[in-house]
C-alpha cells in the first residue's frame, strides 16, 4: 500500500483518483475508496461550517499507512505440524486541504542603465595592463 501511496502524495484530489483508477495495484481501490471518503469528509465539515469549498482545489497534504492488527492464523503442514499465518493490516490516513490560488507576481525588468554600467566596467577592466614581475 505504500507503493501507492507515495504516488498519490502532494498531487491534487483529480490527478490522485485518476491515478487509482488506472493503476494495478490490488491496494489502490481501498485508497480510492479511503480517498473518497476524505474528500466527502471534507465537503460535509464545509456545508457545517457554512464555508466556501472548492472541491476541485482539494489537494492531498498527508497520506500515510501504518501497520494495523495481525490476523493470527494456522495453516496445516506435513507430518500433521500446523504452520502459523499472519493476515497483515493496515490503517491508511488520507487529509486533503484546499490549495489557494496565488496570482503570479509580475516579472520585473532590469534597468538599462545597470546593465550598461556593468558593461563599461568589464571594458575598462579589460583595457588596464597587467603589472607584476616576471619570472
Amino acid at each position: 500500500m505504500r507503493l501507492v501511496i507515495d504516488e498519490i502524495r502532494g498531487k491534487s484530489v483529480n490527478d490522485a483518483l485518476a491515478y487509482l483508477a488506472f493503476s494495478k495495484k490490488h491496494a489502490a481501490k481501498q485508497i480510492e475508496k479511503t480517498l473518497r471518503s476524505a474528500v466527502a469528509n471534507a465537503e460535509h465539515a464545509a456545508r457545517e461550517g457554512n464555508a466556501p469549498l472548492d472541491v476541485d482545489a482539494l489537494v492531498i497534504t498527508r497520506a500515510v499507512v501504518n501497520e494495523g492488527p495481525k490476523l493470527k492464523r494456522f495453516t496445516p503442514a506435513a507430518m500433521g505440524r500446523a504452520t502459523p499465518i499472519q493476515k497483515r493490516t493496515s490503517h491508511v490516513e488520507i487529509i486533503v486541504t484546499e490549495k489557494k490560488i496565488q496570482p503570479k507576481p509580475k516579472p520585473v525588468q532590469a534597468a538599462p542603465k545597470a546593465a550598461a554600467a556593468k558593461t563599461a566596467a568589464k571594458k575598462t577592466a579589460a583595457a588596464k595592463p597587467k603589472t607584476g614581475r616576471k619570472r
